[in-house]
């Protein structure tokens, strides 16, 4: 398997805290923005996913913070899928300042939801794979 997908992220003013670092909650926001464009990188929009009538559900996550992000840092994200059997697949996500000094860690569980029986797809994997017009960013 390659490299990870990765986005680069600048800190943003309003999202500090009044510490003046980087407000907790806007981790999980920037692991989520991570997760679409890696899915967009692939070739699967959201209007895709809703056409297929499915949508990606975060069911578990755990997130360890190593050091602060200040405003005007830059921070890369990456999203790596870990794909098993059965019906959810693992995410490992890596918050890296451009000189590789370790920021954050996102590891997560997910799913794939049915949006008409409110259920999750069987074989997550193998619908990724149909959707996808280039699987190579979920390493699939």
């Amino acid at each position: 398997m390659g490299d990870p997908f990765r986005v680069r992220i600048t800190v943003r003013g309003y999202e500090l805290d009044t510490q003046g670092h980087l407000n907790q909650a806007v981790y999980l926001q920037y692991g989520e923005h991570a997760r679409w464009e890696c899915l967009r990188a692939a070739g699967i929009a959201q209007d895709r996913l809703l056409a297929a009538g499915v949508g990606p559900v975060a069911l578990e996550v755990n997130l360890k913070y190593l050091r602060e992000l200040r405003g005007g840092d830059e921070v890369d994200v990456s999203c790596q899928f870990h794909w098993g059997e059965g019906k959810v697949f693992q995410i490992e996500q890596d918050y890296t300042l451009a000189d590789g000094s370790p920021v954050a860690r996102v590891s997560g569980v997910g799913g794939l939801l049915d949006l008409s029986t409110r259920r999750l797809v069987p074989d997550p994997r193998q619908r990724f794979r149909e959707l996808a017009t280039d699987p190579g960013p979920l390493g699939l």
